[in-house]
């Protein structure tokens, strides 16, 4: 399984961007598993940001982007989506896209309920 990560960018504060990440490769056979994006910002661990659970679009949201960001997703492309909106200088972080493979005993907030990673994006929000 891969997963191709891409719309990062350099952008003002209020800005908007809208990253994608393209799954390739073998399906799960799970039809509920998540996918989810994760950001890291120079010096700090990697945190959570938005999944959703693939077959039924249910979503979940970081406290610091709710209302601003927006997850879905495209099952004819295999492809998640994180709409950005009135982002902010502290938004800006190398973004992951993740996946899992078997989602059976797993939550959606962690690294480690994850399987798959994309190579990440670069969000740069100036101020």
């Amino acid at each position: 399984v891969q997963l191709q990560a891409s719309g990062g960018g350099l952008v003002q504060a209020g800005a908007s961007l809208r990253l994608s990440c393209a799954r390739s490769g073998p399906s799960s056979r799970y039809l509920n598993y998540a996918m989810g994006w994760f950001r890291q910002a120079p010096g700090k661990e990697r945190e959570f940001v938005a999944a959703l659970r693939w077959n039924v679009g249910n979503s979940n949201y970081a406290d610091s982007v709710k209302g601003r960001f927006t997850i879905s997703r495209d099952m004819a492309e295999n492809t998640v989506y994180l709409l950005m909106n009135s982002l902010k200088p502290e938004d800006t972080a190398v973004y992951y896209c993740a996946a899992q493979e078997n989602p059976f005993g797993r939550t959606w907030y962690w690294t480690d309920d994850y399987d798959y990673w994309g190579q990440g994006t670069l969000v740069t929000v100036s101020s």
